[in-house]
């Protein structure tokens, strides 16, 4: 993804200037996660200089190697400035939050950034409808979707097309959820979402799945 491409350029950037020594830095990421970075190599998507870069940014913004919520919400605010992105990120933050303490490894933040810049499609629609299931019940109610359609509208800011009001909110959750509560019976179980999704790409990308994370 771009923007994940362009922080890493960054860090890259500034890693040159005051570069650590490598071996180092692995015996950190050792004593932090046991399995190191080549595991982390195995289980991702990413290369090791790439996790070796995300892991130097990671602790310049983390120094305890742990991010809270609110932490990562203003490391997201720094990708969507134009408008409020503290909803949306909030709702990242749980889908990566797999244990549900409150906070993130960098185990965690790897892994949920490799299926998000670079999962199948599989991945990342699982990964979506896991979001969009707020309460992890299995299913995505209309609440929900005008929830996190609400969340996307207000990061997105002046940038939304068309320019957001709360019809603009209610009149594309109904579409949206019409095409996909196939059965009518009030819900989105995985299995419609997925076959909606593949069966309609411009659905895929109106909810703004891929268009709105790191």
């Amino acid at each position: 993804m771009d923007a994940l491409t362009n922080w890493l350029n960054l860090k890259r950037g500034e890693f040159r200037k005051k570069d650590h020594d490598l071996e180092d830095l692995e015996m950190q990421v050792v004593r932090y996660k046991p399995e190191g970075l080549d595991v982390l190599c195995r289980k991702s998507k990413f290369t090791r200089k790439e996790l070796q870069i995300m892991y130097r940014g990671f602790k310049q913004e983390c120094p305890t190697g742990i991010v809270n919520e609110e932490t990562f919400k203003e490391i997201y605010a720094q990708f969507f400035p134009q408008g409020d992105s503290s909803a949306y990120a909030h709702y990242v933050f749980n889908t990566f939050d797999h244990d549900r303490n409150g906070s993130l490894s960098f185990e965690e933040f790897v892994m949920g950034l490799s299926v998000l810049s670079r999962g199948t499609l599989q991945e990342r629609l699982q990964w979506a409808f896991n979001l969009y299931d707020i309460n992890g019940d299995g299913f995505i109610t209309k609440d929900e979707m005008t929830d996190i359609v609400s969340a996307i509208y207000e990061m997105m800011g002046r940038f939304s097309e068309p320019m957001v009001d709360e019809n603009t909110t209610k009149e594309h959750v109904e579409r949206v959820f019409h095409k996909m509560d196939i059965n009518r019976d009030g819900v989105i179980t995985f299995d419609e979402f997925m076959e909606t999704c593949r069966r309609d790409e411009n659905i895929t990308k109106g909810m703004a799945i891929f268009d709105t994370v790191l």
